[in-house]
């Protein structure tokens, strides 16, 4: 049987093929598997309007943190995730250059269920709590999808 990496190296692996997370300036630390911080700064083509960031960036934050967070736990089991459904609740507007740090955290983990919670807030706005949120993942194991190659590159000459 193939051994799992361990969950840094997952990550990193993670943050080598998370292209939206990329082109978007996004950054994902991970304090320990069900704990992440994202950190994103508003640039100019996230705005709706003049100065204004969109609704559509706040909530990509917020599916990248809480699911971050349920894929970080999943990762110990060798398992990854999908987002079933998340909800956000828009609580301030977010401008531009605004800097944005996303808390995700599990709440629970079940046998085919992960629920996690965010928050994000601004610390150039005194630690503003812009969002919250709270997302459900199915769980599955990390060999049913292409992920599996680059986890186990050795894998691909048999």
């Amino acid at each position: 049987m193939e051994q799992i990496p361990d969950v840094a190296t997952l990550v990193a692996i993670y943050n080598t093929i998370n292209h939206y997370g990329q082109a978007n300036g996004m950054e994902l630390l991970v304090s320990q598997p069900g704990d992440v911080r994202y950190t994103m700064t508003v640039r100019d083509e996230h705005l709706s309007s003049p100065g204004t960031c969109h609704g559509g960036v706040l909530a990509g934050l917020m599916d990248s943190s809480l699911g971050a967070a349920a894929l970080s736990l999943a990762f110990t089991a060798g398992e990854l995730v999908s987002t079933v459904e998340f909800k956000v609740n828009y609580l301030h507007p977010v401008h531009l250059h605004d800097h944005l740090v996303a808390h995700g955290v599990v709440e629970h983990s079940g046998k085919t269920l992960i629920v996690s919670s965010a928050v994000i807030t601004c610390p150039t706005r005194n630690d503003l709590v812009v969002a919250r949120g709270m997302g459900t993942f199915n769980r599955y194991p990390a060999t049913k999808r292409d992920f599996h190659d680059l986890l186990f590159p050795s894998a691909e000459s048999n």
